[in-house]
């Protein structure tokens, strides 16, 4: 789950290139956000005093229905808290589930929300408080970082769109490792690629500034380092933790500043062909940085950093084989025959880009990534 603000492409004010030559700190405006980080093992067991410090005292538990067995966990260790539980969340938070989500807010008398799980659910905990105020308390199970934005992605009639709103800005966030470890390494090296997608348009986004491109770049670092480690190994409570702690530094990365092309091409990939979030996010990355990294030099010098010292582009492309995990649209069902329809419509209220968007250009990014080529830097 992941958002930005529509804006114009190239042109008007730069994003901010923290560190460049001929420099200085430049002006900047950085916007803290009011809600309680927990972080450490063993800390779910803190739910119920951190759900009455947001001041909820009924809360429905939302999960998906893979995590309905943690939800009940959840659901029990608030007790007297707990309203009942909703497992039916999906990915992309479409209206429909959300208007059915609200019947049973509504029909048990909840006052507040748990959500308990990756972006799906995080999501649908968003679309209900953006609708009825209640405050949340998230439990993130995977990197999604979602938990930590005022931005909600929901899909309607096929089409996803976004917005931000401090009304969908979760009160407080539970990061607990041990309930990491139940995520299959693949699924938490694709949803830790998802995450560093945050940190690297965090890097040249309009509004960045050089706390935002710190936490990024220390996010980007925690999150390569680590997740090579969990796919061999995903009892390593050391790598998830790094992992976690990277993950919550891109989620704030997202939520501080606004996302450009690689997000606006996964919201439109991800709603028109029902592709998987977080694989989808995965695959795109490197070509998106590709794309950018002539208008974002300092963006790429501080990635090369936080990677392995080789191009930007290359080193995300060789860490996604390195996690095993698919490297083409292809492979995650969309079809060839899509690609003019997910061209048309990047190019459509487009999201601010450091390199304005060419149909043609976005289209061979496209192309290249549901075949699975190198990315190629073209200008």
């Amino acid at each position: 789950m992941e958002g930005a603000r529509p804006a114009h492409q190239g042109g008007g004010t730069p994003p901010l290139q923290v560190g460049a030559s001929g420099g200085g700190i430049p002006p900047f405006v950085y916007q803290g956000f009011p809600h309680r980080v927990i972080f450490g093992r063993g800390r779910i067991t803190e739910a119920a005093e951190t759900l009455k410090a947001v001041g909820g005292n009924r809360a429905l538990v939302l999960s998906t229905s893979e995590q309905r067995e943690v939800a009940e966990r959840v659901a029990g260790i608030l007790g007297d808290l707990s309203a009942g539980a909703f497992s039916g969340a999906v990915m992309h938070s479409p209206v429909e589930v959300t208007e059915e989500a609200l019947r049973a807010f509504k029909e048990s008398a909840a006052d507040s929300i748990v959500s308990i799980g990756g972006g799906s659910t995080t999501g649908l905990g968003k679309a209900i408080a953006l609708r009825t105020d209640a405050p949340q308390l998230v439990i993130p199970t995977t990197y999604a970082g979602s938990e930590v934005t005022s931005v909600l992605g929901e899909t309607s009639a096929g089409a996803k769109k976004t917005l931000r709103s401090p009304k969908v800005l979760p009160e407080a966030v539970i990061y607990d490792v041990e309930l990491t470890l139940s995520l299959p390494p693949r699924l938490s090296a694709a949803s830790g690629m998802n995450a560093m997608a945050h940190a690297v348009e965090a890097l040249y986004a309009k509004d960045g500034n050089p706390i935002v491109s710190l936490m990024a770049e220390e996010g980007v670092r925690a999150l390569a380092g680590s997740l090579p480690t969990i796919v061999r190994n995903g009892g390593d409570i050391e790598a998830r933790t790094q992992a976690q702690y990277g993950a919550w530094l891109c989620g704030m990365c997202l939520g501080a500043s606004a996302m450009a092309l690689h997000h606006k091409l996964c919201h439109v990939l991800g709603g028109t062909f029902d592709l998987p979030h977080a694989e989808t996010h995965a695959i795109v990355l490197p070509h998106a940085t590709a794309y950018n990294a002539a208008a974002a030099p300092e963006a790429m010098r501080r990635l090369e950093r936080s990677l392995d010292g080789a191009p930007a582009a290359d080193s995300l492309y060789d860490l996604l084989r390195t996690l095993d995990l698919p490297n083409a649209l292809r492979d995650l069902g969309m079809p060839e025959g899509g690609i003019p329809r997910a061209v048309e419509l990047a190019m459509s209220d487009p999201y601010y880009n450091p390199r304005p968007l060419e149909a043609s250009e976005i289209e061979k990014l496209i192309r290249r990534a549901w075949s699975g080529e190198r990315p190629r830097v073209d200008a």
